[in-house]
């Protein structure tokens, strides 16, 4: 398994904006394409203006495949943009996880 963990950085006060902002026209077209997210998180203490979700994948290739069909989804694109003119956003931070040797699920 190959877990895609991704923490974003929202500017202070804006981040129940960007998740509603999401929520209605990003979640149902990215799960569509990814399948559910294993968690979509909330911080609730340390830097409050931040919020992480994993996604998991069979392999890398699956990983590549799926998000090269997200990225040329034309819906995607409408989020992306209405993500960008809000401005929301400003840093993101990807890491791509395995399990270790003597965990699994």
């Amino acid at each position: 398994m190959l877990y895609d963990v991704r923490t974003y950085t929202c500017r202070p006060g804006t981040t129940k904006k960007h998740l509603a902002l999401y929520a209605e026209h990003g979640y149902a077209i990215q799960s569509r394409h990814l399948g559910k997210p294993l968690a979509y998180l909330q911080t609730e203490s340390g830097n409050i203006n931040s919020y992480m979700h994993i996604w998991v994948y069979d392999s890398p290739a699956d990983r590549e495949a799926k998000r090269k069909a997200l990225q040329q989804d034309p819906d995607w694109s409408v989020y992306l943009t209405k993500s960008a003119e809000a401005g929301y956003l400003i840093s993101q931070e990807n890491r791509l996880m395995t399990e270790t040797p003597f965990f699994k699920r």
